[in-house]
């Protein structure tokens, strides 16, 4: 099974609001980086939708290192969230409907796809791949907005 790394980062622009996303995949001496937009998103949908397009990105099953500066994506799978949701009928803890739910489905697929280790790092700190992901997610943000009638993704989603 081929070893592959990624880094991904999510951003908004208001909460809801324009928002970005950019991944890195690493593979031996090759490198790819991806990102989009959406015009009406959040936060936590760009994290999530980071992670999604660049595992959509692999053509076989692999192991994956998964790294993200967001807790809710990495807490979601390390820490069970995601299987509590299931059993409760996809309900949080406090009884209410998760939120997300088509995009933790798909990322629930790529899962079972792939081999995944999920790994939480610090954001805006001193991580280069985290932050050029960070800005891959914000220049996709600032090209919807120079560019509103254009669809803003390099990763065919």
């Amino acid at each position: 099974m081929k070893k592959v790394t990624i880094y991904t980062d999510g951003a908004c622009s208001g909460n809801p609001g324009i928002g970005g996303w950019g991944a890195i995949l690493m593979y031996g001496e090759f490198k790819k980086e991806i990102h989009g937009a959406d015009r009406l998103t959040t936060n936590n949908r760009m994290e999530l939708l980071a992670a999604i397009s660049a595992l959509n990105c692999l053509k076989e099953a692999c192991q994956v290192e998964l790294y993200t500066d967001s807790a809710y994506l990495c807490n979601a799978f390390n820490q069970n969230w995601i299987w509590n949701w299931i059993r409760k009928d996809w309900k949080t803890a406090s009884g209410k409907p998760v939120e997300n739910k088509d995009l933790w489905l798909e990322l629930l697929r790529l899962n079972g796809q792939h081999s995944i280790s999920w790994h939480k790092v610090k954001g805006h700190s001193d991580n280069a791949f985290n932050n050029r992901c960070d800005e891959l997610a914000r220049n996709a943000v600032s090209e919807l907005k120079r560019e509103p009638n254009v669809n803003i993704s390099s990763a065919g989603i």
